[in-house]
C-alpha cells in the first residue's frame, strides 16, 4: 500500500467551496479509481484553513493513475484559486502499519 499525503492552506474565505471540491474528488477517486482505498481530509483545530489529505492506495501504479484521471486534472484546476500558493506539499510514503 502506498499512502500520499497532501498539506495545503486555502485562502480565508474559501473554505466551504474547497471543502465541497475535495468531497466530490474524492468521491470520484472511489468510483473511478480501483486502486483507491482510503481517502481522508482533516484541518488544523488552531487553523482551519490548514488542510491534510491522507490517501491511500493499492500501489504506485494506482497513484499515478490518480494523478492522470479526468476527475483529477478539473479539480486540480478549479480549486487552483482556493489554495494559498506555495503551501502545497505533497508526500508518498509506504503503508508499513495500520491499527484501528
Amino acid at each position: 500500500m502506498i499512502a500520499l499525503t497532501v498539506t495545503l492552506q486555502v485562502n480565508p474565505g474559501c473554505r466551504e467551496d474547497f471543502l465541497a471540491a475535495i468531497k466530490e474528488n474524492a468521491e470520484r477517486s472511489f468510483t473511478d479509481e480501483p486502486g483507491c482505498r482510503y481517502f481522508d481530509v482533516v484541518c488544523d483545530l488552531a487553523d482551519d484553513h490548514h488542510f491534510v489529505f491522507h490517501e491511500i492506495y493499492d500501489d504506485e501504479a494506482a497513484v499515478e493513475a490518480h494523478r492522470s484521471a479526468p476527475h483529477f486534472k478539473v479539480w486540480r484546476e478549479a480549486v487552483a484559486k482556493y489554495v494559498v500558493p506555495g503551501s502545497q506539499v505533497n508526500t508518498l510514503s509506504r503503508r508499513l502499519f495500520h491499527h484501528s
